[in-house]
């Protein structure tokens, strides 16, 4: 039995289990609780020492004239194609366990077969927690976002030279004076640094990575796109993040560890690569703004290579009816974004750039909406006096139950 079927059945048998023990138990205060969540079906049993949450996400999309970002000149000139595909199907299963602040969650995806998600935190405390095993590193707002929760489509151009993405380790996170002048959220993690599923380090030295927002008007923006809530006070946050790591890798994405453009795969601790990024975020009243301004370099330990990258993204968006919520009609909303690449601070006429304008229809919030989204992608290669543009255009429907 492969990952994907023995995921599913592990799940229908704890339903069937909890299910089987509300059935039997008696019918007053101390029997388990059922109900439908944000999270899924949720199950709880008498005291609340044990929670149950499964959910499942579909995503269906189509494309053209290609899905994924041009990374190369070659992929501005590669043959138009209509796609259609299941972009995501996702298994998600979460709760508690003993006491509500031991917590557990774990998600699987299942079109590829590939365990994303899985993980233990001990959040007793508001500003001291503890989580260990596998997730996506407090690193960027854009990739911490679910991709059930985008405002936009589908991550910026920048997110793939960028992000961290899925490692294992430990770490330390809490939120310090909530609602004051001195409102922070930190993240400190200390990692394996080799991707998703890499049980061992390459050699003795790991990744680590630290975080923490200022929530200067006294609350923080939801890890979550778009001002579904229409916000009457405005919520606003500045953060700053920074890593270190050495490892064969330039790149991680949710395969695992990879290179960039440029770069050859390598040896063990070949690569030493450290970047910070400084970000923004903000709703108020159905508006919602969020930014990013990264930089990284990359140093061959074993060779002449190093680079100096650099990239930013802005996007913002405007619920049009906000007014319609109170009567449970769907929310429409406009967004755009702009994302600008240097993949060589050294070779400034060389970049690439994104425009992309958005259109949700939110049926019922993110759990059920509808996206559109138009996208001009500008690549300047002038060191080889290569120039190249595209469009695409893109519509998905996000369905999570």
């Amino acid at each position: 039995m492969d990952m994907g079927k023995l995921c599913v059945a592990v799940c229908v048998w704890l339903s069937f289990a909890v299910t089987t023990h509300a059935q039997t138990a008696s019918t007053d205060s101390a029997s388990v609780d059922i109900r439908h969540t944000s999270k899924g079906f949720q199950f709880t049993t008498p005291g609340n020492k044990f929670q149950l949450q499964i959910a499942g996400r579909l995503q269906f999309r189509y494309a053209y004239s290609s899905d994924q970002d041009p990374l190369n000149f070659d992929d501005y000139h590669a043959p138009d194609q209509h796609v259609f595909k299941i972009n995501r199907a996702r298994l998600k299963v979460g709760g508690h366990a003993y006491q509500p602040w031991l917590k557990y969650y774990f998600e699987y995806e299942l079109g590829a077969s590939r365990l994303l998600d899985f993980r233990v935190m001990v959040e007793k405390w508001p500003w001291l927690s503890f989580k260990a095993g596998q997730w996506k590193v407090e690193y960027t707002r854009e990739r911490s976002i679910s991709s059930g929760k985008q405002q936009m489509l589908e991550r910026s151009l920048i997110n793939r030279p960028f992000t961290i993405d899925r490692q294992q380790g430990v770490s330390v996170y809490g939120r310090i004076d909530e609602g004051g002048l001195a409102d922070f959220n930190y993240h400190f993690s200390i990692l394996t640094g080799m991707g998703r599923e890499a049980r061992e380090n390459d050699d003795k030295k790991l990744m680590y990575v630290g975080k923490v927002f200022w929530n200067f008007l006294g609350d923080g923006v939801a890890i979550s796109g778009s001002d579904l809530k229409h916000q009457v006070l405005p919520q606003a946050s500045i953060a700053l993040a920074g890593a270190t790591n050495t490892s064969p890798y330039t790149r991680f994405s949710s395969s695992g560890g990879g290179e960039l453009i440029g770069y050859q795969g390598g040896a063990p601790g070949q690569y030493q690569v450290d970047q910070w990024v400084v970000e923004t975020a903000f709703q108020y009243k159905s508006f919602s703004w969020q930014s990013e301004y990264h930089r990284k370099r990359i140093n061959d330990n074993y060779g002449p290579e190093a680079g100096h990258l650099s990239g930013f993204y802005v996007q913002g968006g405007y619920i049009l009816n906000h007014q319609d919520a109170a009567a449970g009609k769907p929310l429409f909303e406009v967004a755009s974004r702009y994302a600008h690449y240097q993949p060589e601070l050294s070779l400034p006429n060389n970049s690439e750039e994104e425009y992309t304008l958005a259109f949700n229809c939110f049926f019922n919030g993110h759990l059920n909406k509808l996206t559109a989204d138009v996208s001009y992608f500008d690549f300047d290669q002038m060191s080889q006096n290569r120039e190249a543009n595209d469009w695409r255009v893109r519509v998905q429907y996000d369905f999570s139950f």
